[in-house]
């Protein structure tokens, strides 16, 4: 009943807001898109009584007093209903089938132009799921972010201070990101400074990743694990930016196929990229390097991984489609080194390989190629089918999962092919409010699993519907 009473809000909720939308007419408005991350929209511009169009609209600019002074509500239902066979290539030999549900809401105080208050309350829960909730499945209720802003962002050159619990998300979202895929997402509790200067906007940062539990309002800081970094971005010519960054993580406890010691691993990294073209047909690419260097007990860290995704986008044609090939690499190790080898993603993409989003293998010690076929159909329906391929860049290391835990351990297997996986993605945006998703995927097992495990193929199907506000 729970869920029925879940999915019946989502729909109520879209037809109230089609139905406000339908009588507004078609009059220009600013950008109302949502963003991935809360804070960074923009409703300042509903303080025009003449702009308010949509259902919502009332509560997204709430004026508290003049000079700038005004109050954002929003929010976010998702439900999900996600079934795994053979998990973990049959170390969970049966069918798993289950229900996630994500609810968020979310207050965006402005005091003006100095000083703004940002605070998200994150509730997932999890129903019926075989061996009960994953970290990632299940909190209760607590605070995905609660921050405090002194500063002014509206300068040529500028500089905001922001302290509290916080959400990180960068560039491709390859190393650093909120983890959006799974049912609950990452945040952080720390300080963070914002600064433009010139033609680079840049993010210095020092936080902790937040530990969820289970209960209610009980989050903490996770004490053994610091993290830190500067993240610089500019944009360049011809529709091409530049990201640069580094970032260091020091983790009292690491452990890898070689064994669990202590670790500090420090990540150099670059960035090129120019996002899909939407006006005429045109290339994209997403290019992006990453050297690690640090310490594991008393040993050396060197590792590294190359990633890339090209794409070619025609959007004149009928079925608007975009024809792309992702190829990437990242080391592993061989332990019969003093260096560990095994790239570290640090807090990655919950969905890294698109419909496997929280089972299969993650981005370590693996080399792939990943090509993928994206059209529109009528109605703002959108289609996916892509391929995955991979390998053990190194035959002495594991598989790893997405977060970078050991799944598969090398053992005496020296074969190099991990498998592949086939799958499809359809999405129906009903409106900028709600969207029905299906996410279907087979991963086959390669000659290593087989050997290093019980070897059978994960059946994974996933259905998603959302409304945000």
């Amino acid at each position: 009943m729970r869920m029925f009473r879940a999915w019946a809000l989502i729909y109520l909720m879209a037809a109230l807001c089609a139905r406000a939308e339908d009588q507004s007419g078609n009059a220009a408005t600013p950008n109302r898109a949502y963003s991935l991350l809360r804070e960074n929209e923009d409703w300042s511009f509903l303080k025009e009584p003449a702009l308010r169009s949509d259902f919502w609209d009332p509560i997204k600019y709430i004026p508290l007093r003049a000079d700038g002074w005004y109050l954002t509500i929003g929010g976010e239902v998702r439900e999900v209903f996600e079934r795994v066979g053979n998990d973990n290539w049959g170390k969970q030999p049966y069918m798993n089938a289950f229900s996630l549900q994500r609810y968020m809401l979310h207050t965006d105080w402005h005091f003006g132009r100095h000083f703004r208050a940002f605070v998200q309350l994150k509730s997932g829960l999890e129903l019926s799921r075989r061996g009960g909730p994953r970290p990632i499945d299940e909190k209760n209720l607590d605070f995905e972010a609660a921050y405090f802003e002194a500063g002014d962002s509206e300068k040529k050159n500028w500089i905001v201070l922001r302290i509290g619990r916080q959400e990180l998300n960068y560039g491709s979202g390859r190393l650093v990101s909120i983890r959006e895929g799974p049912n609950v997402r990452q945040s952080f509790d720390g300080v963070k400074i914002r600064s433009k200067a010139g033609a680079w906007n840049l993010d210095a940062f020092a936080v902790r990743p937040d530990l969820d539990k289970s209960g209610f309002l009980n989050n903490a800081p996770d004490h053994k694990t610091a993290f830190w970094g500067i993240y610089a971005t500019r944009p360049w010519r011809h529709g091409i930016a530049l990201d640069t960054y580094y970032l260091g993580e020091d983790r009292k406890s690491a452990t890898f196929n070689r064994g669990t010691a202590r670790e500090v691993r420090n990540s150099v990294a670059a960035r090129l990229w120019r996002p899909a073209a939407t006006e005429g047909s045109g290339w994209d690419f997403d290019d992006e390097a990453v050297w690690q260097f640090g310490s594991f007990g008393s040993g050396t860290i060197r590792a590294w991984t190359v990633a890339s995704d090209h794409g070619y986008s025609m959007p004149n044609l009928a079925l608007k489609p975009r024809f792309s090939v992702k190829a990437d690499i990242s080391s592993g190790d061989d332990p019969r080194t003093h260096t560990l080898g095994t790239f570290y993603p640090v807090f990655p993409l919950g969905n890294y390989f698109g419909v496997l989003a929280d089972t299969g293998p993650g981005p370590v010690n693996f080399i792939d190629v990943h090509p993928r076929v994206q059209t529109q159909l009528p109605h703002a329906v959108t289609v996916s089918t892509d391929l995955v391929i991979q390998w053990r860049e190194n035959v002495h290391d594991g598989v790893y999962a997405v977060p970078g835990f050991l799944l598969v351990p090398a053992g005496a297997s020296r074969a190099r092919f991990v498998g592949y996986r086939p799958g499809v993605e359809v999405k129906w945006q009903i409106d900028r409010h709600a969207y029905l998703q299906a996410d279907y995927g087979v991963f086959h097992a390669g000659r290593f699993l087989k050997e290093a495990s019980q070897g059978r193929n994960i059946n994974y199907m996933e259905f998603w519907a959302g409304y945000k506000f």
